[in-house]
């Protein structure tokens, strides 16, 4: 369905959006990639870059021009710390760019349209389930970002309902980790912040007892299940994990076998959410799983950090004027 096809990927420069990219490009589409990063370590072959601020509308309709599918997937990711202490660094621009994306998107007569959601929509529960999004609010731990997705994805149902424009795909990812991630430990996620810390000091210290336990997912499954959504037109919200739980501690001393590192406890008690763990069976049903394993997606991710330590990615939390 890809052949010939003309495709935008915002944020498409980023650690799922470049095994995106390269998916798109094998299918035979004509790939366009709006993106704020500069590296061209980051451009894939056969696909067209420019740098756009999708936070103006402006620039978001003339990245929609003549394009017939969007893949929405630009964002802000960053540690809980970083929501705790800059929430409208991660609100603000969400906001901005989701709510201007679509509807530059369907001002264009864009014909389908992938809004990437998050598990931070979601209140705190063992297990989370697609249908029990809005039946509570989003955990405090992420309420500005979280609240930002459940407002992309109640845009997307006003314009079902209003314009009849059903071609709309809402996913929502767990906690993802792979290549061409934000590996500065000072505001990145826990798998990158971890890996940095033990190839840079060989000590992955952890804040506090590492018992919060996470649902994992490796950014190629997450392009993967993106293309598998895309072709099969499904339009309920879908969870994209593993359907595993992994403690901070288990992954921390995975990454510190594969690395030859040490990891030390912190003193406090479990910082953020228990647990949050993704219901997939809807995923399972559309012919989708995960099928990179744990311990494979972080050698993957590590040996990839090792050969490219010194590439930059542009970082929302230092880079933004």
């Amino acid at each position: 369905m890809f052949e010939g096809k003309r495709v935008l990927v915002t944020g498409g420069t980023g650690m799922i959006g470049i095994p995106l990219v390269k998916k798109l490009v094998e299918r035979g589409a004509a790939v366009r990639v709006v993106s704020l990063d500069r590296d061209d370590k980051r451009k894939v072959d056969g696909a067209n870059y420019y740098k756009a601020d999708l936070t103006s509308y402006k620039e978001c309709r003339i990245a929609c021009d003549e394009v017939e599918y969007v893949f929405h997937l630009a964002g802000i990711k960053g540690s809980p710390k970083m929501a705790a202490l800059q929430p409208a660094d991660f609100m603000v621009p969400l906001l901005q760019f989701n709510t201007n994306m679509m509807e530059a998107a369907k001002r264009n007569n864009v014909k389908k349209y992938l809004f990437t959601s998050s598990v931070g929509v979601y209140h705190p529960a063992p297990v989370l389930r697609e249908d029990d999004v809005w039946e509570t609010f989003p955990s405090e731990h992420d309420k500005f970002a979280g609240w930002a997705k459940r407002m992309g994805e109640l845009q997307a149902e006003a314009y079902r309902i209003q314009y009849d424009w059903k071609d709309i795909y809402i996913v929502r990812p767990a906690n993802v980790y792979g290549p061409f991630d934000n590996f500065d430990p000072n505001n990145s996620m826990v798998i990158p912040a971890m890996i940095s810390k033990a190839i840079n000091t060989g000590v992955i210290d952890l804040m506090d007892d590492g018992q919060a336990t996470r649902d994992f997912i490796y950014s190629e499954d997450v392009a993967e299940g993106m293309i598998h959504v895309f072709e099969k037109g499904y339009t309920h919200p879908m969870n994209f994990g593993s359907g595993d739980g992994y403690t901070i501690c288990t992954i921390a001393n995975t990454i510190a076998e594969i690395t030859g590192a040490t990891v030390t406890l912190g003193d406090s008690v479990t910082y953020g959410d228990k647990i949050r763990l993704m219901d997939i069976e809807r995923a399972k049903s559309l012919g989708f799983q995960a099928g990179t394993s744990i311990k494979v997606g972080l050698e993957k991710t590590i040996e990839w950090y090792k050969r490219n330590i010194n590439v930059k990615r542009y970082n929302a939390f230092t880079d933004r004027k």
